[in-house]
């Protein structure tokens, strides 16, 4: 296992931190190590819109899906000229 320091933790987060720790029956540094964990094990927010279609359409064999043939581009309007 890895050892982290942090530095430059104000005395307020520390003494919430140590209450937290009690509260939950285990030391400030097992009381760290989990928050850690938990912030860093969730996922970010469009994971769950991605996994929601990728669950929806994951029967789907796609490799037996036709291919349309492409269409020329249209050209853009032509201004009249007067």
């Amino acid at each position: 296992m890895a050892n982290l320091t942090i530095r430059n933790v104000d005395d307020d987060i520390k003494s919430l931190l140590r209450q937290q720790a009690a509260r939950h029956g285990c030391s400030m540094e097992q009381e760290a190590r989990d928050i850690l964990r938990r912030a860093v094990s969730v996922k970010p927010a469009g994971a769950g819109f991605a996994e929601r279609i990728h669950q929806r359409f994951k029967g789907l064999n796609a490799e037996d899906l036709p291919i349309p043939k492409r269409r020329a581009a249209r050209l853009p309007a032509m201004p009249e000229s007067d």
